[in-house]
């Protein structure tokens, strides 16, 4: 069962967090995300901070490379059959309708998957029809995934799938994250959110 986080992601915005997991497991034969986890955590929104991971490009990259512009980041990895995808392409719908607005913005996936994901392996991902034009892949050690996933107040949870070929999966936080130019906590979305009113609260951000 997937618990509605909605009412915990706007007080995360007056100053509490709460994230909604999913796992990217195997789906049931109803066609539905098998496994999910529960709303946990609060605290402060307090959301980023330094990392040094490594672009789909090969680059160094860190957090001083995200300023200028604000940003959309989710956390998945590149082996997640649904829901991952699914966020990446409503990320690209988004920049669509943003428009000019659009253009502004930063696009970022950052692989929670220190084992598969790597900077060569994201380089075709990023470009996978419906993503965002410009999708920045980061990969890194786990060491660096952990610090970034504790910069960001996220969770990501390695699951081993007895049942999978790939043996393993992960829950982990299903939330489109917006930074502004500075690199300060704007706001965050779930999939309770459209993607019409998700843009419109973009644009909002866009002109403080």
């Amino acid at each position: 069962m997937i618990i509605n986080a909605a009412p915990y992601l706007r007080a995360l915005c007056l100053g509490a967090a709460s994230f909604a997991l999913i796992s990217c497991g195997p789906q049931s034969e109803g066609g539905s995300i098998a496994k999910s986890g529960a709303v946990v955590s609060t605290g402060t929104a307090a959301i980023g901070g330094p990392f040094s991971l490594t672009a789909h490009t090969g680059a160094p990259f860190t957090e001083k490379d995200l300023l200028g512009q604000p940003s959309l980041i989710y956390f998945g990895f590149s082996y997640c059959p649904d829901v991952c995808p699914t966020a990446l392409q409503n990320m690209g719908t988004i920049q669509e309708m943003l428009g000019a607005d659009g253009k502004a913005l930063n696009y970022v996936f950052i692989s929670v998957d220190a084992e598969r994901d790597t900077p060569e392996s994201l380089a075709p991902y990023v470009g996978s029809r419906g993503f965002p034009n410009g999708l920045i892949g980061l990969a890194g050690s786990q060491e660096q995934i952990d610090t970034v996933v504790a910069a960001y107040r996220v969770y990501a949870q390695k699951i081993r799938d007895e049942e999978s070929a790939a043996e393993f999966t992960f829950d982990h936080s299903d939330l489109i994250i917006l930074m502004d130019k500075h690199g300060q906590f704007a706001d965050i979305f779930s999939r309770n959110d459209t993607v019409p009113a998700i843009a419109a609260r973009i644009k909002i951000a866009m002109s403080k």
